[in-house]
């Protein structure tokens, strides 16, 4: 107990050292912290780069035009899931014979707004990194100056005391803008790379079913009629 209290204690003192832009500084690393956590449990934990392989599922009833039981499969995966998405757009497309340009487009449509959810908010984690820096450089500026400032007007025995806290405010503030903004562009590197395997990912699967689509939904009417007249006959 008395130790937590001594690291509160040491963690006040540090932030009273480094003066008022400590909490700007702070104020960016809780909003980084809160982005880094939402976005490792969206990207990490609820997405995973496997619709590739998913798609392949499709592949047999497309073939063989039965678009209906594509749209049931497709709408018996999870509720929001990309690839849902994808091939409820691609085979309501192809259902109505807009032809491949429409399928394209639809498809296109959805996989760009896919595209944006997955790179939301990661953007800004860049950002507060390099304001956690230009913060902490501010406050370094700020105590230079201020320091300078006070012992230009003081007396040979308080000018020491004076020029040191100055310095020491100036430290602080660096110290914290750095240890805010590395793990911030640290995590924007991680998540990033995420995002590029998730929609490079989201990509393939798309292409995958617009080709399947593409190629085999004109022969659709054609494999109908065919076996309506086999059953005739």
């Amino acid at each position: 107990m008395e130790s937590n209290v001594g690291y509160f204690s040491a963690i006040v003192s540090f932030f009273k050292t480094g003066g008022f832009w400590m909490f700007p500084i702070f104020v960016a690393q809780v909003v980084s912290l809160a982005i880094i956590a939402e976005r490792v449990v969206r990207l990490f934990v609820q997405r995973r780069p496997n619709l590739r392989d998913t798609a392949k599922i499709f592949e047999g009833d497309i073939k063989k035009g039965n678009l209906d039981r594509v749209l049931l499969q497709a709408r018996s995966l999870v509720a929001g899931s990309p690839l849902r998405n994808l091939v409820e757009s691609g085979v309501q497309a192809a259902q109505n014979m807009g032809g491949r340009e429409e399928i394209q487009a639809k498809m296109d449509e959805v996989l760009v707004k896919e595209q944006s959810k997955v790179e939301a908010r990661v953007e800004f984690l860049a950002m507060l990194g390099n304001v956690g820096t230009l913060l902490g450089l501010l406050g370094t500026i700020v105590g230079m100056i201020r320091s300078f400032a006070a012992i230009s007007q003081a007396d040979q025995m308080t000018k020491a005391a004076l020029l040191s806290a100055g310095v020491s405010e100036a430290m602080h503030a660096t110290a914290y803008g750095l240890i805010m903004a590395i793990p911030a562009i640290v995590m924007y590197s991680v998540l990033q790379n995420r995002v590029n395997k998730i929609n490079e990912d989201m990509t393939q699967a798309g292409l995958r079913i617009f080709n399947l689509l593409g190629f085999h939904y004109e022969s659709i009417p054609a494999k109908k009629t065919k076996k309506a007249s086999s059953s005739k006959a």
